[in-house]
């Protein structure tokens, strides 16, 4: 099989990718961000930012809730005009773009972006972190004030919205930037531009714009870390299971002989592999008795969301692919594609024993993680019926102890992101 020798990817796709993936917790809006972005660039226009900046605040919105991965979070955040808890995701959206150099500038923004700005004038930072972070607030609760109205003829309410967010100038929004919301929600376009069949044209026209900042394989490394942290955060059952699958399948990867380029695509995929489980209700992530047909029907959705998730970034083509495939095998029990036998990339089947191999020892909600001597013999049932590869499983037997202490391997989030 030929593969690429190097690849590279337009970051301002990824971070629609980020937001497509963040956008799916809570299930109930999947444009929260695309309006928030939206929004805060129409008012960053009329109040004459930079090009540079322009571009900057949009990708901002679309990221500014990167450190949602709960229902709960997200349902307070939506129906809260002022949750008195709404810092902790400001302060895990921070600490993961930290560490992310592309988007570090992002970094204070988002820690600040629910701090009423009467509080944020006496913050240690710079004059236009604080007015960043007051723009993306005030479009944050634009949207959540007027999300009620989506799709039910919203120019029927665009006083009451305009007055809900009027009420709170010079304690929580700057009085320039609430101004300048008065002024340019006045056009009828401006509220009917965030209805869902518009923003989301908006957004792909967006992203097909063409981006000086391209990210190295390195990068995208660092970025699939950031991504798996979200996803491990969705259930306390499932805490850094991507890490595990991924460091394990490298490993896996290696022992097959594989070039280092397909080594470090492989470990990107596994980091992605579980991304559309966001789309997921906690309730059925955490469920400690069986699954009716229904809830796993849901379940069964998370690997087909994964790949529209990242299909669309140039770059992820066979990432996506590889990510998506992971509950696939050769004899069509898999899913969601039913691929024809034989056409499984070696990579997705790595992944795939990865994944079960580390689910097995880990604790989930319905049992506590099996030992070593039970999830190996599970995998040889597993491979004695063609449903995980035989080769791949066989370099686990081979290397147990050592696949053991990966796939459980646990690391803080400084750890997790340097």
């Amino acid at each position: 099989m030929d593969y690429p020798e190097t690849i590279s990817v337009d970051l301002r796709q990824m971070v629609l990718a980020i937001e497509n993936a963040v956008s799916l917790v809570g299930m109930n809006d999947t444009n929260h961000g695309k309006r928030v972005g939206y929004i805060a660039l129409q008012m960053a226009k009329a109040l004459n930012f930079s090009d540079e900046n322009l571009f900057f605040i949009y990708e901002l919105g679309l990221l500014h809730d990167c450190g949602v991965s709960s229902d709960t979070v997200h349902s307070y955040l939506a129906n809260l005009f002022d949750w008195e808890q709404s810092g902790l995701h400001c302060r895990i959206g921070h600490d993961l773009l930290s560490h992310f150099e592309p988007l570090k500038k992002m970094a204070i923004p988002i820690l600040y972006h629910h701090t009423p700005w009467e509080e944020l004038q006496h913050a240690e930072t710079t004059i236009f972190d604080k007015r960043v972070a007051n723009l993306i607030f005030i479009a944050d609760r634009i949207d959540i004030t007027a999300a009620p109205y989506y799709e039910k003829n919203i120019l029927l309410h665009i006083e009451t919205i305009k007055k809900s967010i009027a009420e709170k100038s010079n304690t929580y929004f700057n009085p320039e930037f609430v101004k300048t919301f008065l002024d340019i929600s006045q056009a009828e376009a401006f509220w009917l531009s965030l209805e869902d069949r518009h923003i989301e044209k908006f957004a792909w026209e967006m992203g097909s714009l063409e981006s000086t900042k391209i990210i190295s394989l390195a990068d995208l490394k660092q970025l699939a870390k950031i991504f798996s942290y979200i996803i491990d955060q969705k259930s306390s059952f499932t805490v850094q299971h991507s890490y595990g699958v991924a460091i394990l399948s490298r490993h896996i990867a290696i022992k097959y002989g594989l070039p280092e380029i397909v080594v470090d695509k492989i470990e990107i995929a596994a980091y992605l592999h579980d991304i559309g489980k966001l789309h997921i209700p906690d309730n059925i992530l955490e469920k400690k008795g069986p699954l009716s047909p229904t809830e796993r029907a849901i379940i069964n959705q998370h690997s087909y969301e994964t790949f529209e998730i990242l299909r669309p970034v140039t770059g992820l083509e066979e990432i996506a692919l590889w990510a998506a495939y992971h509950h696939e095998n050769d004899i069509g029990t898999g899913y969601p594609f039913h691929p024809e036998k034989g056409k499984i990339p070696l990579p997705a089947k790595i992944i795939a024993v990865a994944d079960v191999f580390q689910a097995l020892l880990q604790d989930r909600p319905y049992r506590k993680g099996m030992s070593l001597e039970q999830s190996l013999s599970i995998l040889t049932k597993m491979k004695n019926e063609s449903r995980l590869d035989s080769t791949i499983v066989s370099l686990v037997e081979d290397d147990a102890l050592k696949c053991r202490e990966l796939a459980k391997k646990q690391l803080s989030i400084q750890e997790l992101l340097k």
